[in-house]
């Protein structure tokens, strides 16, 4: 009987997240709307599925953590990118690698005067290129707390700047915000006009390609990697396509279990290991933190699929053609395998171009 009953439990496991069901039909459904997938984080242990690596933080080192991960994790385990090594001595060798160092003085020295090397290469250089850009925002309207871009930086994927100035808001500035912006009203009196900064932006982006033929892979159209960008796009009265662009605020692996964004700061400190944003910010060092974290997620290696989306509708991967009876008759690990995720992984970036 015990047998039995365990060989049925374990029929009814989820073979990515281990939840387990009380009836095989349960765990199908379970499978058509999680969007398990072998692009999500995973535990080096127990090879637990985890929606974001929040979660699977939790796992590892949280209130209540799986005690048998927990022990070989904090012997063996990177804070950083949660990996698990061979031994504690080769440990210490990745952690020093994993971990990375604030740009200090460079950083400082973006703020300086202003740069401008945008320009179209018309797609002479191999592979698509990725660019991180970050605004600073002064205020506006009676209470200073309306947002007007004052400040944008943009970095190529080395961390060397491309493009830094200070832009002339449309609107009265009527809080500088200089405590974390360091913006002085000098600054901004004989700034580039919006316009003139948004047309620069969207030209180099753009790379000579139509705004309507850009396409995701293949094109000359550059990958857009920020901290909340459409917020920083908005106020650049910019519009670039979601497909090229690489959000840390909203890239599910980086999210809160509540599915809520974390903030740059404390992403930087978590995943790259330094601490950014205090005092008075410059988007430099905002721009270099969400380029090494896209860098850090395009990094890491997932199992080759030809269709790896569950969009994607060349593939058998949303369950929606299969029957419910053939379904039940596979094991969750088939199930598995079928599964396709629901977002799109930035390994494929890697992999695609």
């Amino acid at each position: 009987m015990d047998i039995r009953e365990t060989s049925e439990t374990l029929r009814n496991k989820c073979a990515a997240c281990f939840r387990q069901y009380n009836k095989l039909e349960h765990l199908v459904e379970h499978m058509r709307i999680s969007y398990h997938s072998f692009h999500e984080p995973k535990c080096g242990i127990c090879n637990k599925h985890c929606r974001s690596f929040e979660s699977l933080r939790e796992h590892l080192i949280g209130p209540l953590p799986k005690i048998e991960c927990k022990n070989i994790f904090s012997t063996r385990g990177c804070k950083f990118c949660l990996a698990i090594l061979d031994s504690p001595y080769a440990l210490r060798g990745h952690q020093e690698r994993c971990q990375l160092s604030n740009t200090g003085l460079v950083g400082r020295m973006a703020g300086l005067g202003i740069r401008d090397s945008l320009s179209m290469d018309n797609g002479r250089t191999r592979g698509t290129q990725v660019v991180a850009m970050a605004c600073k925002m002064v205020g506006g309207g009676t209470d200073g707390s309306l947002d007007l871009c004052a400040r944008v930086c943009i970095i190529d994927q080395y961390e060397n700047i491309i493009f830094h100035t200070y832009i002339k808001p449309t609107l009265p500035v009527t809080n500088y915000r200089y405590e974390t912006t360091g913006i002085r009203p000098e600054y901004l009196r004989d700034a580039m006009p919006v316009k003139q900064v948004q047309k620069k932006i969207q030209d180099f982006l753009c790379n000579g390609e139509p705004m309507w033929k850009i396409r995701p892979r293949g094109g000359r159209a550059r990958i857009l990697v920020g901290h909340g960008l459409q917020h920083d796009l908005d106020l650049l009265q910019l519009e670039y396509p979601s497909i090229m662009t690489r959000d840390t605020a909203e890239y599910p692996p980086l999210m809160k279990t509540s599915k809520l964004s974390n903030s740059l700061k404390y992403l930087t400190q978590a995943y790259v290991g330094y601490d950014i944003q205090s005092g008075i910010q410059d988007p430099y060092d905002d721009c270099v933190a969400t380029m090494r974290l896209y860098m850090r997620m395009r990094s890491q290696n997932h199992r080759v699929e030809s269709y790896p989306l569950a969009s994607d509708p060349q593939n058998r991967n949303n369950f929606a053609s299969w029957r419910q009876n053939e379904l039940e008759r596979m094991s969750p690990q088939q199930m598995l395998e079928i599964s396709r995720s629901d977002y799109y992984c930035w390994c494929l970036d890697r992999d695609a171009y």
